[in-house]
């Protein structure tokens, strides 16, 4: 594998509904053609931005074969298969091998907090189910459970285990992954820079949903020493990544309302128990991306 196996700008795609509550799948292409359009060369399905605690297996399948045929071979698409479950976990991971997922996203099990052994015996039945490679994902904030490098080094055993998404926010923890021979990728917009200078190789984000191209060129500029354009691309954006991830109701529901302010999606509905923003969220959520030149 390269040492980006999945592109080095993706972007943790939204999912779109119909103010019925149904998965929109021509906003699903809409919104996927958009993010190649706009410098993602990767784009991970049905994760946490994509609302996949809400959405069925069967429109997790659903999603991934309308991304998959919307961008063909201009990105690689990443299906999320991490649940609590570790059943349900297999199931959805072999239903994005036979739709053609370049990837699978495996999170941590959330909410029931296993032990490390209970950790890596639910990565192993994931890994083992199919020969698609994986990106690990550590967001304790989210799952309750921080992997423990001992669980990173014995998942390394696995061929197809080859990069990790890092969200502790332990950014020195990066030299270490990529020690293990992990491909790192930052999780957390504001911190990229952080990653990249210890040695990851890209992002998987959330304002890439109206920002792909910028991130992108920060990342490059980056790797490819300049780190002063790096820095003012980054400050640059600031403004951006505090209206969509600095702010109570943030994810999902500011990505969503971003993409309806570009004119991208006709609306910006979640599912419960997710709130769409409200017009006053919606007002502070255009005067960031105007500050930051995305409007």
């Amino acid at each position: 594998m390269s040492s980006a196996p999945f592109g080095t700008m993706l972007t943790a795609m939204v999912t779109p509904f119909l103010e019925n509550g149904s998965v929109d799948l021509d906003g699903v292409q809409k919104v996927a053609k958009h993010l190649v359009d706009h410098g993602n060369d990767g784009i991970v399905v049905s994760g946490t931005t994509g609302e996949s605690p809400t959405t069925t297996g069967a429109e997790d399948g659903e999603t991934l074969a309308a991304v998959k045929d919307a961008v063909g071979d201009r990105a690689k698409v990443v299906a999320g298969v991490g649940t609590n479950d570790t059943r349900h976990s297999v199931e959805l991971a072999q239903q994005a091998e036979k739709v053609g997922a370049d990837g699978l996203l495996l999170v941590t099990p959330y909410y029931n907090k296993p032990s490390q052994p209970g950790v890596l015996n639910h990565f192993r039945q994931v890994v083992e189910a199919t020969g698609v490679p994986v990106m690990l994902y550590d967001v304790p904030g989210r799952t309750g459970t921080k992997i423990a490098l001992d669980t990173y080094t014995a998942a390394k055993e696995w061929d197809t285990v080859v990069a990790v998404k890092e969200a502790t926010g332990d950014l020195s923890r990066t030299a270490r992954l990529v020690d293990l021979g992990y491909a790192v990728y930052s999780g957390d917009d504001v911190n990229t820079l952080g990653y990249l200078a210890y040695g990851a190789t890209g992002l998987v984000s959330v304002v890439g949903h109206v920002a792909g191209s910028q991130l992108r060129a920060m990342i490059e500029a980056f790797l490819a020493g300049d780190h002063a354009e790096a820095l003012r691309i980054h400050t640059g954006l600031i403004p951006a990544f505090e209206a969509i991830m600095g702010v109570p109701n943030y994810g999902a529901t500011t990505a969503k309302a971003a993409l309806e302010l570009l004119g991208v999606l006709p609306n910006r509905a979640v599912r419960a128990p997710l709130l769409a923003l409200d017009d006053d969220e919606v007002a502070e959520l255009r005067a960031g991306l105007a500050a930051a030149g995305l409007l």
